[in-house]
């Protein structure tokens, strides 16, 4: 089915040709004809499958009509997205899909000065693509005028629920016109996510595209079962190969982000970082930098996990397996998007089996066992790089070199006779 099947105007479909898409996915199959009908919808679909596109043209097309008949410049459409970066990429496809109609977009969210984004407010915006927190602030300050919207969207609804979103996206529901069309759409569809729909929703309609919970076709999937502390060998070993050409990093902590970057600076691999410590500019530099190729690897948190669309990324590197099965989902969808072939690669030491046995059964498969040949998967622990804790030591040997110690140590004070032993005189 061609795009022009779905009854989108003319200007639409042009930048749609100029963008480069040819025919649309499945969940763009699927969902564009209920959202141009107007119902309430669940959208289930794997990452990298363009759910954005399957809202934003929609959108645009029901806005661009309004406007043919006379109506004013008021904010037609919210969009609420977990993180900065993915508020920011949604922004940059309505300009792209809209560039040849009058519309206008703003995109709200933390880390950066809010007079810019509140003046652009004020000049008249036809959509806002806004993240929980900032949004609520301003809300709150009376900047924002929500009486006229018709459209609701919840993008990546799982991952703002376990950011712990729920009780932010009640209070800006709230503030909203209570006869609206609402749209989610996920990658899974955990209770939670179930749940809000019954609280927000009116008779939605289902869209389900794959497994709920698994990964994309086009993603090849394996482990490295290793001790922890030869993770970083073992991730430069494999960068060395020529088909590591654009590599996204996974790591549980900021800290670990950080450690992990100067291993590899030291190492002579261009790399940077992005986490939610790096300001604004500095993470969308990153990202930047990232696409244009201009670095090798971005090693991450999962900040970036959800949302993103970053072209060409050869492999996914779990360098920190996650904690979620979700999670895994979403990180490895970072690659083999748009039908492309991707690799996802995990790091699995001994103590985080049990995660990996979780996220087997949650996903219905069993991830491949890989060996690296000539790597040394028995070498002894090496010395802590600047700024790392030192590993734990044998405590019995700790014991043996404190007793000598005290053997070799001199005695300074005199000491007490002992007391004289009580007997029969």
């Amino acid at each position: 089915m061609p795009f022009s099947n779905f009854g989108l105007g003319k200007e639409i479909l042009r930048a749609i040709q100029k963008a480069g898409y040819a025919r649309p996915t499945p969940v763009q199959t699927a969902a564009i004809p209920k959202v141009m009908q107007g119902h309430d919808l669940i959208a289930i679909a794997q990452t990298g499958t363009g759910k954005t596109a399957a809202f934003v043209l929609p959108m645009l097309h029901r806005i661009s009509l309004g406007y043919r008949q006379g109506q004013s410049r008021v904010t037609k459409a919210l969009i609420l997205a977990p993180t900065r970066e993915l508020a920011v990429q949604i922004m940059e496809n309505i300009r792209s899909y809209g560039s040849g109609l009058p519309i206008r977009v703003a995109a709200i969210f933390g880390g950066v000065e809010e007079e810019a984004q509140i003046k652009s407010v004020h000049k008249g915006v036809d959509m806002i693509v806004a993240t929980p927190g900032r949004l609520i602030d301003l809300i709150g300050r009376q900047k924002l005028d929500f009486s006229a919207l018709e459209v609701l969207v919840l993008d990546e609804a799982d991952r703002m629920l376990h950011m712990g979103f729920l009780p932010d996206i009640e209070t800006i529901a709230g503030y909203l016109p209570k006869r609206r069309q609402t749209l989610m759409f996920s990658a899974t569809f955990p209770k939670e996510v179930e749940s809000l729909a019954r609280r927000f929703q009116y008779q939605p309609k289902m869209v389900q595209i794959g497994s709920r919970s698994n990964a994309a076709d086009t993603v090849t999937q394996c482990v490295y079962e290793l001790p922890a502390h030869l993770k970083k060998e073992m991730l430069l070993e494999l960068l060395r190969q020529p088909k590591f050409t654009r590599v996204l990093v996974f790591v549980r902590m900021k800290d670990g982000a950080n450690r992990l970057t100067e291993f590899l600076q030291a190492a002579k691999v261009k790399v940077a970082k992005l986490h939610s410590s790096r300001s604004q500019e500095q993470r969308l530099k990153a990202l930047q930098d990232f696409k244009d190729g201009k670095v090798q690897v971005l090693v991450a948190t999962d900040i970036v996990a959800r949302g993103i669309d970053i072209d060409g990324v050869s492999q996914v590197v779990n360098f920190d397996f996650p904690v979620n099965p979700e999670d895994y989902v979403h990180r490895i969808g970072r690659t083999g998007r748009a039908e492309a072939a991707g690799e996802a690669i995990s790091f699995v030491p001994k103590g985080d089996l049990n995660l990996l046995d979780m996220t087997e059964l949650s996903i219905g498969q069993r991830l491949e066992r890989k060996r690296l040949r000539g790597f040394d998967y028995h070498a002894t622990t090496p010395a802590p790089a600047a700024g790392e804790a030192p590993a734990k030591r044998d405590w019995r040997k700790r014991t043996r070199e404190m007793d000598a110690k005290k053997a070799e140590k001199p005695k300074t004070r005199a000491t007490k006779k002992p007391a004289a032993k009580r007997g029969k005189k």
